[in-house]
């Protein structure tokens, strides 16, 4: 089973994530995931567990716990295309593309 877990410390690596779910049974990987541009935490990770019994446990006795000053939301983590669409902006056509401004030469 896969867990999504939310408002980790900026603290927090792959390893102390992967502590806090082994006493509930066998993590096959921790994973904190972090910012492409500047390496640092943003402040969630992932969790596999390979009994989901033991997944379940350990999301109802870790949710809501403090973790580094923090309260944690742990989760089943939903597979992406079950989430809701993101609500179109203003200013992205509808294919994802960005809505361009232009010189306008008739201006001046």
């Amino acid at each position: 089973m896969n867990i999504y877990v939310s408002n980790l410390s900026f603290n927090i690596q792959d390893e102390d994530l992967k502590e806090f779910f082994t006493p509930y049974g066998e993590v096959t990987s921790a994973k904190v995931i972090n910012d492409k541009f500047t390496g640092k935490s943003r402040g969630f990770g992932f969790v596999e567990m390979s009994d989901d019994a033991a997944a379940k446990t350990a999301i109802a006795e870790l949710d809501n716990g403090e973790v580094d000053g923090r309260t944690i939301k742990v989760m089943e983590a939903k597979p992406k295309e079950d989430r809701p669409a993101r609500k179109s902006s203003p200013f992205r056509d509808n294919n994802g593309g960005g809505g361009g401004g232009g010189y306008n030469k008739n201006r001046w």
